[in-house]
């Protein structure tokens, strides 16, 4: 049975500081991402002994697990490669113009992604996504790890909303993080990912 692993990250934990501390940065990723990895794992385990031995009536509760921790594998790893201590001020050249044409504008975007990313509530992600069938981007929110999710849209730049990404450093105050965020995104792994998807969509 093929197996998550956790992913090594492109950067030292430090290298993010100041808009995420290192001490901040090795819990996230050493504890919490390593245990949506651990969780994953386990339950596919779990869904093929049941499977092995035909008893399938915990099967629901199975898979909203699977579903949980795979995605928190997902997005997390999607969130580390979409940051970079390089990253920060706008993307060019198609991403922008997708921007442009779906918001209005690069600062209309920031803001609406922002909104989301600190009006999530509870624990969740503000998610900007492509969406196949319009061929476009949209801005949505995650609520935990899956849901309020249109089918279908490929993420391309994902926020973490949850306390464990912040708290020690920001304690409360959400905005002040999502802030920071903007200064360290990697738009040259954005631009890729969106390349990726419009492609997808016009084949």
């Amino acid at each position: 049975m093929a197996l998550y692993t956790l992913p090594d990250l492109p950067y030292d934990y430090s290298a993010l500081e100041p808009a995420i501390t290192g001490e901040i940065l090795e819990l996230h990723h050493a504890k919490h991402h390593a245990a949506y990895v651990k969780g994953a794992n386990d339950t596919l385990e779990q869904l093929a002994e049941a499977r092995d031995k035909g008893q399938l009536g915990g099967l629901v509760g199975l898979e909203k697990t699977l579903a949980f921790n795979t995605s928190g594998h997902v997005l997390h790893t999607l969130f580390w490669q979409n940051l970079s201590p390089d990253g920060g001020d706008k993307p060019d050249g198609a991403l922008a113009t997708a921007l442009e044409r779906d918001f209005g504008s690069f600062d209309a975007f920031r803001k609406q992604l922002t909104a989301a990313t600190a009006s999530v509530q509870g624990s969740g992600w503000g998610v900007l996504a492509h969406e196949p069938l319009a061929d476009r981007l949209i801005v949505t929110q995650v609520y935990d790890h899956h849901g309020n999710v249109a089918a279908g849209m490929t993420p391309l730049l994902v926020f973490d909303a949850w306390e464990h990404a912040y708290y020690l450093q920001y304690r409360n105050v959400r905005p002040d993080y999502v802030e920071k965020l903007w200064s360290i995104v990697n738009w040259a792994d954005v631009a890729a990912r969106f390349s990726a998807a419009s492609g997808n969509a016009a084949g």
